[in-house]
């Protein structure tokens, strides 16, 4: 999984910077970095998206398709990390994580229309890496490894540039999402006299 993910990164890199978009990432070679390092690696970054990209596995042969995850909740600027174990996680935020759900949706979208994956959705759930980042954040599953076909299609480099492709696709969706509804509420905001 960790050859084929950072290779899926690196191409997500690629096509981002080629769209100006500054890009940072967590690793850039076979080393290993923990989940609390690459939560704590994006949040020194500021004004960033934080995409976590993995590949699925699962006991039942016949799991297929990709699915996108955001954290329900999220750390706030200057909270310490929650902890690794589910149930002493506290609610983190009184308000849902509606950056993180909306930035899981264009990403799947973008997912299963240019892979024609299965759709398994967006979900939420307290991923540590995602619920300890407090920029929008999302965890991307891209396929299969225990099923037969996804690992087949995961070997594509063909394949794995569409992966890379929809999810820079999502990102720049988002964005340009971002930027609409800024630019609308600066529109209606009230004048001062």
């Amino acid at each position: 999984e960790k050859n084929l993910t950072l290779d899926v990164a690196h191409r997500v890199d690629r096509l981002l910077e080629a769209e100006g978009i500054a890009t940072v990432m967590t690793r850039l070679g076979d080393t290993y970095v923990s989940l609390a390092e690459r939560a704590a690696f994006a949040n020194r970054v500021s004004d960033c998206i934080f995409i976590s990209i993995h590949f699925n596995e699962d006991n039942r042969p016949v799991s297929t398709g990709v699915e996108t995850y955001y954290a329900a909740h999220q750390i706030t600027p200057g909270s310490f990390m929650t902890s690794w174990l589910p149930f002493l996680w506290r609610a983190l935020s009184e308000s849902p994580n509606l950056e993180s759900q909306s930035l899981a949706g264009f990403i799947q979208e973008a997912l299963v229309a240019r892979t024609r994956a299965l759709d398994r959705g967006t979900k939420a759930k307290q991923f540590f890496v995602i619920a300890n980042v407090t920029s929008p954040a999302v965890l991307v599953e891209g396929g299969f490894l225990t099923n037969k076909e996804d690992s087949s299609r995961l070997t594509s480099e063909d394949y794995r540039e569409q992966l890379a492709a929809a999810i820079s696709d999502g990102i720049l969706r988002y964005r340009d999402a971002l930027k609409q509804r800024q630019s609308a509420v600066a529109v209606t905001a009230p004048g001062r006299r």
